[in-house]
């Protein structure tokens, strides 16, 4: 079964074509974010006009790659939200006007449930186990059980853990996406940790994050000392990797599972993947950690995703189109 997968949610306008969910045939991507940086950040009407110039291209370059013709998928996957509505809008478009002409179903993905399957290219996912998915706009825990059997366990009550590097990054003038530049900068901070940012825990709900106090706090850490940016980017990143860790190991222990999974974009900071890896070792747990291409936005994971929605039946209908706000648990239902 392979599969075409598109993504156009944000910035990257990406194309991919997986084989039965786990082998990578080909991909590609072309990225905004170098227009992007001109405003510090995504200008949505800028990213749906970028991903209008660039999905047919970079859909007739994975195709080039593959070796294939159009004829030779087996049906289409897209991001179907959430995401920026005019960059959803783009991919939705072309991928149900790309099945329908070539009769091959069309399947809406959700983003989020995508990035955990970026775990899946190369081997199959493994159940049970609990995942974080944590990127520029969400953060998320979940107890994952099986395909298309997830439950949200903890969510972000108000900004996202990349949102917070993202912040960090443009206070203390660093390009977008600022998440990179923060650990390059905090590498070279000294071997002790000059300044320590609070990390926030929400009463009453244990698992849930937020990351707006830590935003606050590094804009006035960074008004008292402009001189030491690699020692607040070293305070910003640690702050944030504690935050995620303790929610993770307050999970792990109501949920002992023998898989731990982390996906989205700040899933390719090292300082995280160490974190997580030690913890798995304490534990007797396997941390699955997708490679850094995989970790951002890409069309791998939406093909991957694709397939195991298939499986179920689940195909996009002439009247469907993006869906943004769309919540991970709206889509978190048991199989039958």
């Amino acid at each position: 079964m392979r599969i075409l997968g598109i993504e156009s949610s944000c910035d990257d306008t990406a194309a991919a074509i997986v084989e039965d969910g786990v082998r990578l045939i080909a991909e590609a991507k072309l990225s905004s974010a170098l227009i992007q940086q001109r405003y510090g950040g995504v200008v949505p009407e800028v990213a749906a006009r970028e991903h209008a110039m660039a999905v047919l291209p970079v859909v007739e370059t994975v195709l080039a790659e593959a070796g294939m013709q159009l004829a030779d998928l087996d049906a289409v996957a897209v991001t179907q939200g959430p995401g920026l509505l005019g960059a959803l809008l783009v991919g939705v478009t072309f991928a149900k006007a790309l099945a329908r002409a070539l009769h091959r179903p069309a399947i809406g993905v959700h983003h989020l449930e995508a990035h955990l399957y970026a775990n899946s290219i190369g081997h199959p996912v493994e159940f049970p186990g609990l995942a974080l998915i944590v990127s520029g706009g969400h953060t998320s825990l979940v107890w994952w059980r099986g395909h298309g059997d997830l439950e949200v366990i903890g969510a972000t009550r108000d900004d996202a853990a990349g949102e917070a590097l993202d912040k960090g990054a443009r206070l203390l003038g660093l390009p977008y996406p600022g998440g990179p530049e923060i650990e390059r900068l905090a590498l070279t901070a000294g071997p002790e940790p000059a300044f320590r940012l609070p990390v926030a825990r929400v009463t009453g709900a244990p698992l849930d994050f937020s990351f707006s106090g830590l935003k606050t706090a590094t804009e006035d850490l960074v008004r008292q000392h402009p001189d030491a940016r690699a020692g607040v980017a070293r305070a910003l990143q640690e702050a944030v990797v504690e935050a995620l860790m303790k929610n993770v190991k307050r999970a792990y222990a109501l949920y002992p599972v023998p898989h731990l999974y982390v996906a989205g974009g700040v899933a390719a900071n090292q300082r995280l993947s160490e974190a997580l890896t030690s913890f798995g070792r304490e534990v007797g747990a396997t941390v699955h950690v997708p490679p850094v291409a995989l970790c951002t936005d890409n069309a791998a994971m939406v093909a991957a995703a694709g397939y195991y929605r298939w499986q179920r039946g689940e195909r996009l209908q002439p009247g469907e189109g993006p869906k943004t706000p769309w919540q991970l648990q709206e889509v978190a239902r048991v199989e039958s």
